[in-house]
């Protein structure tokens, strides 16, 4: 029988990422560099390292040379023999690059075409990486600002009307006959000299006063990261939210976004998949962005825990993630594979001490376990379970 082990997660090094709090959570000292993302999961393209038994190996290979025995027999039969989600930690500095991720058959299409074309996977200019959709659901840990899902389109057309540049005159005009995909896709398909210009005359706005303080106030921000980017633009067609600690946002896919500032906890479907618009020097794909974004007006549905020990069951059955916080032994039911991670705090978690940023995984089989210690947990694990 597989028995639980310590996680070791693969830090990704991007660009927008913070400086300072992934080594405040983990309790180390800062490198110097952006460190964007954790990553607990078995994800062939930033696999966590399990140690067990004196050994250290990848968790994919770990998992690939025996997935009943470390998924159980439905989690292995339901999801091809891997891990169906990727658990992260991410801080963000800067905002994220406008972007959205792709349903299952957007992704399966995606990934075919590429690889009838030779595209490496790993290649800069790929644009899918696997052949897996990508809900995700994310929960602060400090206070997190993020651009969620389109607003009421009148809504947004009385924001960029209120800004009086007289060019984005089309782009008010489809808004206000409910055309907010006509007025996306003249955004992101103005050339680029064209493009440039409108995004500089709108952060030029944005800095004048006006309504709607807070949103001109991030795309100004937004501006100065990424001048003369069309996503300066398309950012003010977006819900601004703002997430208190332990609040969470459910994305499924299709949902235009951007992460601005913050930290917290993420979980989603195992994939790679990001569909992006603008702000970002990474490769962006207009077309596939253009078929994978709902341009339907959605309110942000915050999620705020119900208590100490809270569990967030987004609609699919790849994940779900609960928030515990820990100040006396909690005893946890185990029917399917999970990693706790531990978010603060010092905890002892089946036996084996964890702090700040530190993980365990807990194979199928291994029984119901114990949380003790003082500290904030959260449990990932497959949305099939009791």
């Amino acid at each position: 029988m597989s028995t639980p082990g310590i996680l070791s997660g693969a830090i990704q090094s991007y660009a927008w990422g913070s400086r300072e709090a992934l080594p405040r959570i983990m309790g180390v000292a800062p490198t110097g560099e952006p460190q964007a993302e954790l990553w607990l999961g078995a994800h062939p393209r930033g696999p966590a390292v399990l140690r067990r038994g004196g050994a250290e190996e990848p968790l994919h290979q770990v998992i690939a040379a025996d997935p009943v025995g470390e998924l159980g027999v439905h989690t292995a039969e339901q999801h091809g023999g891997e891990l169906p989600f990727l658990l992260k930690i991410l801080a963000v500095a800067q905002p994220l690059s406008l972007q959205a991720h792709p349903d299952r058959r957007q992704a399966q299409a995606g990934f075919d075409a590429e690889q009838q074309q030779g595209i490496p996977v790993d290649a800069d200019h790929r644009t899918f990486r696997d052949r897996n959709h990508k809900p995700e659901l994310i929960c602060a840990l400090e206070p997190f600002t993020a651009l969620c899902g389109f607003r009421p389109p009148s809504t947004a057309a009385a924001l960029l009307d209120s800004l009086a540049v007289p060019g984005l005159a089309p782009v008010v005009e489809s808004l206000r006959a409910g055309r907010t995909q006509q007025a996306l896709r003249w955004l992101l398909r103005l050339p680029r000299r064209a493009g440039t210009e409108m995004a500089r005359q709108a952060a030029a706005a944005c800095r004048r006063p006006g309504p709607h303080t807070e949103e001109r106030r991030w795309a100004v921000r937004i501006a100065q990261q990424h001048p003369g980017d069309i996503g300066v633009v398309i950012a003010l067609l977006l819900n601004l939210v703002q997430l208190e600690a332990g609040q969470a946002l459910y994305l499924r896919p299709g949902n235009l976004h951007s992460y601005l500032h913050g930290a917290a906890v993420e979980i989603m479907a195992n994939s790679d998949n990001v569909l992006r618009g603008g702000l970002t020097a990474k490769h962006v794909n207009v077309d596939a962005l253009l078929e994978a974004a709902d341009c339907g007006a959605e309110e942000p549905t915050v999620l705020t825990p119900g208590g100490p020990n809270h569990t967030f069951r987004p609609p699919v059955l790849d994940f779900c993630l609960t928030r515990l916080e820990v100040a006396q032994p909690v005893i946890c039911g185990l029917s399917g594979p999970e990693i706790a991670l531990c978010a603060s705090g010092e905890v002892r978690v089946a036996g084996h001490e964890i702090a700040g940023g530190g993980a365990v995984w807990l194979p199928a089989g291994a029984g119901d376990y114990e949380v003790a210690g003082t500290g904030l947990v959260f449990r990932a694990r497959t949305n099939q379970h009791r």
